[in-house]
């Protein structure tokens, strides 16, 4: 039987993944992330049941899967699996991204696009996207 940590940690972990999928703009079903998911994953298919657990916090992905499901919602695996402070510690001791390559404007910006709803952020991220493909498209001219 689990104990209680093991319970509220795959509790947490179901809560950062259905904030992920909020934040992407995707419904938390687990008919969906389980069709999404196996779209992406070179292994063998999840079960809507799987994603279900996952969902419901009765279990946690392994780490090929987590990774998936990572790149997919475009958040780090870390910050899936153990939340924001643990990734952050992560990039931390790693010179990562909030450390090395971020100046204070831009940590701000992230602050700041992090309070908004997940349909601004939705839009952010669009806005961000179209601008680069179009600086590709740009640049290749």
């Amino acid at each position: 039987m689990a104990n209680a940590t093991q319970i509220a940690e795959t509790q947490a972990f179901s809560d950062r993944l259905r904030r992920a999928l909020e934040s992407a703009g995707i419904r938390p079903s687990p008919t969906l992330v389980a069709h999404e998911f196996n779209q992406r994953y070179w292994g063998k298919s999840i079960t809507p049941h799987a994603a279900r657990r996952w969902l419901l916090g009765a279990s946690i992905p392994m780490q090929d899967k987590l990774k998936v499901l990572a790149d997919w919602l475009q958040v780090s695996p870390e910050e899936l699996r153990y939340g924001v402070a643990a990734a952050a510690t992560h990039d931390d001791q790693e010179g990562g991204l909030y450390t090395s390559t971020l100046n204070m404007q831009n940590r701000e910006m992230l602050k700041r696009y992090m309070v908004l709803s997940a349909e601004d952020r939705k839009t952010v991220r669009d806005v961000v996207t179209a601008l680069f493909l179009a600086s590709k498209v740009k640049a290749q001219d």
